[in-house]
């Protein structure tokens, strides 16, 4: 796994109300980048953010497999500090601190819950114009609708596969807490 993937993959515990909880983004939504550049961040999303937890703004990233993502302001944030410099060589680390910013933007959502992708993000991402915004955990990925749809019927036999298992494990340690009590 390259630094990139552990930076983005990098799960992050906030305290919410007294509890440990990860941030949980969720679901799919189709939307159109109109004739601005502009796409709607459904509110769908977005109220799955605390604000005062990890603030109202995003940033851009040019994320793993060229896709970009938008990830909570605070919650980057603590992704950048949790990156340590000395993780690997010093010319790796320049390299990857170079670029990881320059394709990292700060990014404001209009009053209308919508994010402006410049030109060249968007034709860097390859995206058209029909994409999907995907909840990701602790970020929200901007797909080409088809791009999407072909993700999911490529990954989804794996994605049944690892929930089932997952769900056996869940299932197995429910009955051992269950036989001990």
């Amino acid at each position: 796994m390259t630094l990139w993937e552990e930076v983005v993959n990098f799960p992050i515990v906030v305290t919410v109300n007294g509890t440990r909880a990860m941030l949980k983004l969720t679901g799919q939504y189709q939307h159109v980048i109109d004739g601005k550049g502009r796409v709607l961040v459904s509110n769908k999303l977005r109220h799955q953010i605390d604000v005062d937890e990890h603030g109202s703004n995003f940033y851009l990233v040019f994320g793993v497999n060229g896709i970009l993502c938008l990830y909570p302001e605070k919650y980057f944030e603590q992704i950048v500090l949790a990156v340590a410099p000395d993780a690997t060589a010093p010319d790796e680390a320049v390299a990857f601190e170079r670029i990881s910013f320059a394709l990292t933007s700060k990014v404001e959502l209009d009053s209308q819950g919508r994010l402006l992708l410049n030109e060249r993000l968007r034709k860097r991402a390859g995206l058209k114009e029909q994409i999907t915004l995907v909840g990701v955990r602790d970020h929200i990925e901007l797909w080409n609708n088809d791009n999407w749809e072909q993700y999911l019927s490529d990954h989804m036999a794996q994605y049944q596969k690892q929930m089932s298992q997952a769900r056996q494990i869940v299932l197995q340690k429910q009955n051992k807490e269950l036989e001990l009590s």
